[in-house]
């Protein structure tokens, strides 16, 4: 179990979680109902079979937020809503207006929902109460919001908001590549991402290139600004971090998971504490460099 993307919000680190799990419970997904279009609630990170909402270790949480969606392609309810519309006309000798037709899809939906294949989803989460972090497995801001909003239901109260930056990421991802000294640990890896600084001006992608050669050199000379960088952190890490301040494709290198190898483990279960314990201390890592190299703001309370 590794995360693969970091969306960063910060909380209180005074936020009580001793109810945590009560809480959870009752707000724990149900099955989506007949005439719904989707449920959300909270499963066990250990699967769906699993009993406990919720897993910690030391001061990491582990969260996860399923889902259930109906599958009713729109391109199917126009095309039996056209159907009926023309069965209506040649029937009636009118076509049926605006309510009429509203109405008619209503009922063809109520109609195919119950017949409708339902798809399984699930997104985690890790609260690290040490930094006050929360952490959602997510590229998505809205996707990651929506868990957050899932916790604050079940709190009562998470005043949680997205990690801003005092200075602008842009400038320090481009300083990164023109040659300002990286922060200790931190290494450029093969892939980014150019914009110029005008609305709607030009993108420029690079993969697998020599980040610091003399092309992206040029662009920079031209007044493109880096808003995407692949780094690796002490070779153990890898990632690229957006001017969002959002963390895409994070993954374990050799360094880190080489531990996990060396250690005999005889279930499943141990096996996904194991890999818990090591993706949350690298993304504490990673967030001990990252915090004071962007100057990340804190939330107080």
């Amino acid at each position: 179990m590794f995360f693969r993307n970091l969306t960063l919000f910060r909380f209180p680190t005074s936020l009580d979680f001793s109810e945590l799990d009560a809480r959870l419970a009752e707000c724990a997904l149900k099955p989506v109902g007949a005439l719904e279009l989707s449920s959300r609630g909270f499963v066990s990170p250990f699967g769906r079979d699993g009993e406990a909402l919720s897993h910690r270790i030391s001061d990491a949480i582990w969260l996860s937020v399923g889902s259930e969606d109906k599958l009713l392609p729109g391109a199917v309810v126009n095309d039996l809503l056209s159907r009926k519309l023309e069965e209506i006309e040649r029937k009636e000798g009118r076509k049926p207006g605006g309510r009429a037709r509203k109405r008619l899809k209503e009922d063809l939906v109520h109609e195919l929902l119950p017949r409708a294949f339902v798809r399984p989803g699930r997104t985690d989460a890790l609260l690290d109460l040490g930094h006050g972090l929360c952490i959602v497995d997510s590229s998505s801001r809205k996707s990651a919001e929506n868990v957050v909003s899932e916790i604050r239901s079940a709190l009562g109260s998470f005043p949680a908001l997205p990690v801003n930056a005092e200075v602008a990421p842009r400038s320090i991802l481009t300083g990164w590549i023109a040659g300002d000294p990286l922060p200790e640990g931190l290494t450029l890896g093969d892939e980014c991402e150019l914009k110029d600084a005008a609305d709607k001006g030009a993108v420029v992608k690079c993969q697998r290139q020599e980040l610091q050669g003399d092309e992206i050199a040029k662009h920079l000379e031209s007044g493109k600004q880096v808003t995407r960088l692949a780094l690796t952190l002490d070779d153990r890490v890898s990632f690229v971090l957006g001017e969002d301040l959002i963390v895409r494709k994070f993954k374990l290198l050799d360094g880190a998971v080489d531990s996990l190898e060396s250690t005999e483990r005889d279930d499943v279960r141990a096996e996904l504490d194991a890999r818990f314990a090591l993706m949350a201390a690298e993304a504490k890592r990673l967030f001990n460099v990252l915090e004071p190299a962007l100057k990340l703001s804190r939330v107080e309370g």
